[in-house]
């Protein structure tokens, strides 16, 4: 269920009165969202983290606007240092992703003086555990982890992490394919095709262009069933589920697919969910948009049939009708499951490679555990 309020402390100098190390005339404070200048120089920020960590960049005001907008901010909230001036040199974010997991973004502007640099991560990792508490409070948990990232090869993201108190729990190879203009045949036709048995659809629109509630609720059980076993898995919600991805800035309904068996549909059986995948856009600047495979599951009952092929397959296929160049698609490089093989075996390449850094923290202060 999606809070009607915040479970977030919503004023950051309740959680850093006084940061640690700041210049004398340096301040901690909120972004505003309706602040033209904070919202382009939040994006300035992430851009540089990005362009530094993976030698480009890639997000946009309207990522940015996911995290600080007022419609955000049930779930999520923001936390800045400006310098003398009121300019933005550090900027950390959480979002109430799931009951026990906590997402934390932290970007702290390269050109600092170290010592200036690292006061800010300090100030940054002081407020987000200040907030892991709030939230953990809110949900009548023991423990609230913080989840956070870093791009391969960042030692000093590495080392701010390290020094506050987060450990590298696991690697991801974030992978990209090239889609060519005639691969559009490869299915009949994206929105709805059947082999051996399966049948690979999009989620049915009701009237107005909405999606129907059934299908919805079968994406995110399939889903949830699909990765039960997977490293980090907390349960999350139907509502949670669905406020998250509607947020993301690529969000598109025909881009969410189900995979159905159809035995025993001769009879009079219903189709069975087995399989999804939901995709979104990821916009380009300069050239050709690309598709994404935010998630892709398929419930155990169902593996070795050809699902999760099918579903990738569908993808591709849409992508090139679309006039798009590529698919991307993240994968746990430290898993059992194999489905990196699956990938590489159809066209994806790794282009760089990042980290989960997680901190667990006692909701009680340590002197009332």
């Amino acid at each position: 269920m999606i809070p009607e309020e915040s479970r977030f402390e919503e004023d950051p100098v309740e959680l850093v009165p006084d940061p640690p190390g700041l210049p004398a005339d340096w301040s901690v404070d909120s972004p505003d969202p309706a602040d033209r200048a904070d919202v382009e120089r939040l994006t300035t920020l992430l851009r540089a983290h990005e362009r530094h960590g993976r030698g480009w960049a890639g997000a946009s005001v309207d990522d940015v606007l996911v995290e600080v907008s007022e419609r955000g901010l049930r779930t999520r909230q923001n936390v800045v240092v400006r310098d003398a001036d009121g300019l933005i040199r550090a900027w950390g974010s959480v979002h109430d992703r799931a009951g026990g997991r906590m997402l934390f973004v932290h970007v702290v502007e390269r050109d600092l003086p170290a010592r200036t640099a690292d006061a800010c991560s300090d100030v940054l990792v002081e407020w987000a555990v200040g907030q892991a508490r709030a939230v953990g409070e809110a949900r009548g948990l023991e423990v609230q982890q913080i989840d956070t990232g870093a791009f391969e090869g960042d030692e000093r993201q590495a080392r701010w992490l390290t020094e506050g108190g987060f450990a590298k729990v696991r690697t991801w190879w974030q992978m990209s394919r090239p889609v060519t203009a005639e691969e559009a045949s490869l299915v009949p036709d994206p929105a709805l095709w059947e082999r051996k048995g399966v049948r690979f659809r999009q989620v049915r629109r009701a009237g107005g262009g909405m999606p129907d509630d059934e299908d919805l609720r079968d994406v995110h059980d399939v889903l949830e069933e699909a990765f039960l076993d997977h490293f980090n898995s907390w349960e999350e919600t139907f509502d949670e589920f669905l406020h998250r991805l509607r947020e993301d800035p690529g969000h598109r309904w025909d881009h969410w697919w189900l995979a159905e068996l159809l035995d025993g549909a001769d009879d009079g059986a219903a189709p069975q969910a087995v399989g999804a995948l939901v995709g979104t856009v990821s916009e380009s600047a300069d050239g050709p948009d690309g598709s994404y495979v935010s998630y892709i599951g398929v419930r155990e009952a169902a593996r070795g049939r050809g699902v999760a092929k099918g579903l990738l397959r569908t993808i591709i296929a849409d992508a090139a009708g679309r006039d798009r160049d590529r698919v991307g698609l993240e994968v746990d490089a430290d898993s059992s499951t194999g489905a990196d093989g699956l990938y590489t075996s159809m066209g994806w390449v790794t282009t760089y490679v990042t980290e989960s850094w997680h901190r667990d923290v006692p909701v009680a202060p340590a002197d009332q555990a």
